[in-house]
C-alpha cells in the first residue's frame, strides 16, 4: 500500500508540475512521470491512447484548415450579427453562441476571436461585462462534450463500445446538449444581475475618472463585421458542415443497421478520421487555403498541443491503474455500487488537475468501466468531466481577463475568488444533474440494481 500511494504521489506530482508550465509541458512531464514509474519501479506500460490521437489530429486540421480559409470568421461574424441585435440580452446569448461555437468547430479556442466583441458590445450597453464574458468563457469549455467531432465525445463511444456499452455519438449528444444547455441556462441566469451596474461600481467608476483610463474603456471597439467574407471561406464552411453532418448521420445508420451490414463499415472512429481528413482535402482544394496560416492558427496549434498532453497523461495514467487495477477495484466497487454517481466527483477532481476533457475521458473511462458502473450512468455524468475551470489558469480564461478592459472579470485575490467559480459550477452541476436524470429515464433497467 505504501508503494501504491509513493507511486500515485508521483502521478500527481507529474500532472501538478505539467500544469503550472502549460498544457504542452503536462504532456512531457506526464511522460517523464511514466518514464519512472516504468524505469524506476518496474511498472508494466500501459496502452498509448493511439486511437482518439488519430482523431484528435483529423479534427484539429480539418477545423485549422477551415480557420485558415476564413470560414471561422464567417462564424464569428454572423455571432456578432447576432449579439449587436439584441445587446440588451448579451449575458443570455453570449454563453449560447460561445457554445455552439464550440459544438460546431469541436474546439473552445475559437472564443478568442468572439471575446473581445462579446466585451465591446456590453460596455457599450453599460453592462458588467463579467457577467457574460465569465459564463461565456465557461461555456466555450462546456460544448466539448456536445460536439460530434470533439476527442471527448468520440473517446466516450469508442471506449464504451470496447467495454460492452453500445453507444453511438447521436445517443450521447441526446443527453450532453439538452443536459448542458440546461446547465448554462441557469449559469446565465445566476450571472445577470452579478455584481454591481457599471455606474454603481465605485471601483470601477474610480478608474475611469483618470481620462487615460476612460479613453482605454471607451474608446476602443472590437468588430468583424467590417470584415469581407469571400465565396471560398463560405464553400469552406459549407464542406465543415457537411463533413459533421456525414459522420452523424453515419453514426444514425449505424445505430439501425444489422450486425452484419455493420461488419462491412469501419468503426466510427476510422470514419470519423477518413471523412475529417477528406473535408480538409476539399477545402484546401476548392477554398484556395493558405496552408501555411493553417500551422499558424490558434485553433490547429492549441489542437496539437492537445495531443501531447493527452498523449503523456493517458498513457501515464493507463500505466498506473492498469498496474493496481485489483486495489483500486477494491476500494471503490462498494462506493460506485452504492453510489454510482460519485465518479462524476472524480471525473470533476481529476479535470481540475489535467486541464482536458479528453484526457478525463481516455485516463479514467476505462477505469469506471472496471469498477463495473454501467455505461448509462457513465453517459448520465458524462457534463463532470470540465473541471478545469475551478483553478483558473486555462487559455481561455485568461484570456477573457485580458479583453475584459473594465477590469470586472477578475481572477481574484485569493485564487479560487475568481469571476469563472460560481457559473462553472452552475453550469457543471446542473448539466449533471440533468444528465443523469435524463438517463434514469431512458434506461430505468441499468439502475434497477442499486
Amino acid at each position: 500500500m505504501a508503494l501504491m500511494i509513493i507511486q500515485l504521489l508521483i502521478v500527481l506530482a507529474a500532472l501538478y508540475v505539467g500544469s503550472r508550465y502549460g498544457s504542452l509541458a503536462l504532456g512531457a512531464i506526464s511522460g517523464l512521470g511514466l518514464a519512472i514509474l516504468v524505469f524506476g519501479f518496474g511498472m508494466k506500460p500501459g496502452t498509448p491512447p493511439t486511437d482518439v490521437i488519430y482523431i484528435i489530429i483529423a479534427a484539429v486540421t480539418c477545423a485549422g484548415i477551415l480557420q485558415a480559409s476564413g470560414g471561422m470568421d464567417w462564424l464569428i461574424q454572423l455571432a456578432e450579427k447576432l449579439l449587436r441585435k439584441h445587446p440588451e440580452r448579451i449575458s443570455i446569448l453570449a454563453p449560447f453562441c460561445t457554445f455552439f461555437l464550440t459544438v460546431l468547430v469541436g474546439t473552445g479556442h475559437v472564443v478568442y476571436t468572439l471575446m473581445p466583441i462579446i466585451v465591446d458590445i456590453a460596455i457599450k450597453k453599460g453592462i458588467r461585462p463579467e457577467r457574460p464574458c465569465a459564463v461565456a468563457s465557461v461555456a466555450s469549455q462546456v460544448g466539448i462534450t456536445c460536439s460530434p467531432i470533439a476527442a471527448a465525445v468520440v473517446a466516450f463511444v469508442t471506449i464504451s463500445n470496447a467495454n460492452g456499452y453500445g453507444v453511438s455519438i447521436p445517443q450521447v449528444l441526446m443527453v450532453t446538449i439538452p443536459a448542458c444547455l440546461i446547465g448554462l441556462f441557469f449559469a446565465a441566469l445566476a450571472s445577470y444581475h452579478r455584481g454591481k451596474d457599471l455606474d454603481k461600481d465605485p471601483d470601477f467608476q474610480k478608474r475611469i475618472s483618470d481620462p487615460a483610463v476612460r479613453d482605454y474603456v471607451y474608446g476602443s471597439e472590437a468588430t468583424t463585421l467590417d470584415k469581407v467574407i469571400d465565396k471560398n471561406a463560405k464553400l469552406a464552411v459549407y464542406i465543415f458542415l457537411c463533413a459533421i453532418l456525414v459522420i452523424v448521420g453515419l453514426a444514425f445508420c449505424q445505430m439501425i443497421m444489422s450486425k452484419e451490414a455493420l461488419e462491412k463499415l469501419p468503426k466510427m472512429n476510422i470514419a470519423i478520421q477518413i471523412i475529417m481528413l477528406s473535408a480538409t482535402a476539399l477545402i484546401i482544394i476548392f477554398s484556395k487555403v493558405d496552408l501555411k496560416k493553417a500551422a499558424a492558427g490558434t485553433v490547429w496549434r492549441s489542437g496539437m498541443v492537445a495531443v501531447v498532453a493527452i498523449y503523456g497523461i493517458a498513457w501515464m495514467a493507463d500505466t498506473y491503474f492498469g498496474n493496481y487495477m485489483d486495489q483500486i477495484k477494491e476500494m471503490l466497487t462498494g462506493l460506485v455500487t452504492m453510489y454510482p454517481w460519485s465518479i462524476a466527483v472524480v471525473f470533476f477532481l481529476v479535470s481540475v488537475l489535467i486541464n482536458s476533457q479528453g484526457a478525463v475521458v481516455v485516463a479514467m473511462l476505462p477505469l469506471a468501466y472496471s469498477l463495473g458502473i454501467p455505461g448509462p450512468v457513465l453517459l448520465g455524468v458524462f457534463p463532470s468531466v470540465y473541471g478545469y475551470f475551478f483553478i483558473p489558469n486555462y487559455p481561455s480564461d485568461i484570456a477573457t481577463v485580458n479583453f475584459d478592459r473594465t477590469g470586472t472579470t477578475v481572477i481574484g485575490k485569493y485564487l479560487l475568488n475568481h469571476s469563472f467559480m460560481m457559473p462553472g459550477l452552475v453550469s457543471v452541476i446542473v448539466a449533471t444533474i440533468v444528465g443523469y436524470a435524463m438517463t434514469m429515464l431512458l434506461f430505468p433497467g441499468y439502475f434497477a440494481s442499486f
